[in-house]
């Protein structure tokens, strides 16, 4: 059984989704990622890439992260690089609850060495930065939708 970072949020599915959909914000919410090199025109279409760097200045790696799957306001499953070695199969849910929805990110490694490292292990190492990804990514949904709901309107 896999432990999957969980959390609830005000912010609508379509607000999350929102946040997921804009490439360029992947370094914002991704722990880890460290800025935004290029987003395919697609994102997030099956097949579409972010071109991006992982790491701390001076020491930052090229890399990228491939869509493997898209359910818009449901499911996006990434294909993303965990190491130069390595690529991890990423999956973040959306429930829509109410005027909010519960979120839950998942990782798995897909190649080896890190696949071989036991499951429940893998998941207690990753937990931690996927529910720090998940913070991150609720309080960006939550705050734009807060500034769409107080912005003060411009009629034309």
């Amino acid at each position: 059984m896999d432990i999957r970072a969980q959390c609830d949020t005000t912010a609508s599915a379509a607000r999350v989704w929102s946040v997921l959909s804009d490439g360029w914000m992947y370094p914002v919410w991704v722990v880890g990622a460290a800025r935004m090199r290029a987003v395919d025109d697609d994102w997030p279409a099956v097949g579409s890439r972010l071109h991006h760097s992982v790491g701390l200045w001076p020491a930052l790696l090229n890399d990228n992260t491939e869509v493997l799957s898209a359910v818009t306001e449901r499911e996006l499953r990434l294909l993303a690089r965990a190491l130069p070695a390595s690529q991890a199969e990423v999956t973040v849910l959306l429930e829509p609850r109410g005027t909010g929805c519960h979120l839950e990110m998942s990782e798995i490694v897909a190649h080896p060495p890190f696949n071989r490292i036991p499951r429940k292990v893998h998941d207690t190492l990753v937990y931690p930065r996927n529910r720090e990804c998940l913070r991150r990514l609720t309080l960006i949904a939550e705050h734009q939708a807060y500034r769409q709901a107080t912005e003060p309107r411009v009629h034309q």
